[in-house]
């Protein structure tokens, strides 16, 4: 009997490995089938620039944050800006098929966005940046002011800080790091421990349980499209260490537009506030609850008022 019930469990065992590895490879199939065919590489001096565009309208440079891509890049033009702007998305340095150099910095990855629009033909723009795409968004409006139209800032981050909280952001961040390096890694935790996944990621419990269908379906979407994560652990470990712009925003001229939360556990609050304190003319929406989910939660919100933004300084 005890020989029996051994090799009921082995069998058991041995198909729940075989049902599990099935769903993986499944899965990482139709992820890495999904970002190996639908970008446009330009070669430039800081390596190779991945990049989409799409829509018509007036030119917006959407710039995605940690664990992105020009995928991610995608769905935050989709969520803020629909069809009626013409969207470029490129991937940043390290995130996809786009090169990574050592040594490089946020200033190197403004001037690259300037060689990319350049060679587009694109001499002005809007920015919509997310997260860990504000430093670059920042950098760019600051050495390129002739070119940007508009800056819009959604959960980014903007400042160091030796303060506990932002201590225990930069440790989920180098977490999550960790867990960007392996496909299989990354996958088991959005399968078994979705949750948590979305609790270092920047949103806490009350966040996680209010969100309605439709905005769980655009956090799942930005989770899911982070496979697969090898392709993207350049571009986090770069994002974790790269000096911020910090009190160099000052001399931004653009007219900016910050949205975050003041429950962001990952890019923390003060970010917001600093931006708006030192940006002469900083706009600064504030949210209650959001976390860094915010995109997601109050995405009508932050819809209208970035589509008003960008057209009310398109001439500017």
């Amino acid at each position: 009997m005890l020989r029996r019930n051994l090799l009921w469990i082995a069998i058991g065992l041995f198909l729940a490995v075989v049902l599990v590895s099935a769903a993986y490879l499944g899965d990482m199939n139709r992820a890495y089938e999904r970002v190996s065919k639908k970008s446009t590489l330009m070669p430039s001096p800081y390596g190779d620039i991945e990049f989409t565009e799409g829509g018509s309208g007036p030119d917006v440079l959407v710039i995605h944050g940690s664990g992105g891509g020009y995928d991610q890049g995608e769905l935050l033009a989709q969520a803020v800006l629909g069809d009626g702007f013409h969207w470029i998305t490129p991937s940043r340095f390290g995130y996809l098929h786009s090169t990574f150099h050592d040594g490089a910095t946020f200033d190197d990855q403004a001037r690259a966005y300037a060689y990319l629009l350049d060679q587009l033909g694109i001499k002005k723009v809007a920015v919509v940046a997310l997260s860990h795409g504000g430093p670059s968004a920042l950098l760019f409006a600051l050495l390129y002011p002739e070119r940007v139209s508009s800056l819009t800032l959604i959960s980014c981050g903007v400042a160091s800080s030796a303060s506990t909280d932002q201590v225990q952001a930069n440790q989920k961040g180098d977490m999550l790091v960790t867990i960007f390096k392996y496909d299989q890694l990354y996958w088991a935790f959005t399968k078994l421990f979705r949750k948590q996944l979305m609790e270092l990621m920047g949103a806490n419990d009350a966040v996680i349980a209010s969100l309605t269908p439709g905005q769980q379906e655009l956090a799942d979407k930005v989770i899911d499209y982070m496979n697969p994560v090898s392709l993207r652990s350049d571009g986090a470990a770069f994002d974790n260490k790269a000096v911020m712009p910090n009190e160099r925003i000052a001399a931004i001229r653009a007219p900016t537009l910050i949205f975050h939360a003041t429950d962001d556990m990952l890019q923390l609050y003060h970010n917001a506030e600093f931006a708006a304190s030192t940006i002469p003319g900083a706009n600064l929406v504030s949210f209650q609850r959001g976390g860094h989910l915010l995109m997601c939660v109050e995405q009508p919100t932050i819809r209208n008022a970035t589509q008003k933004h960008i057209l009310d300084h398109i001439d500017g």
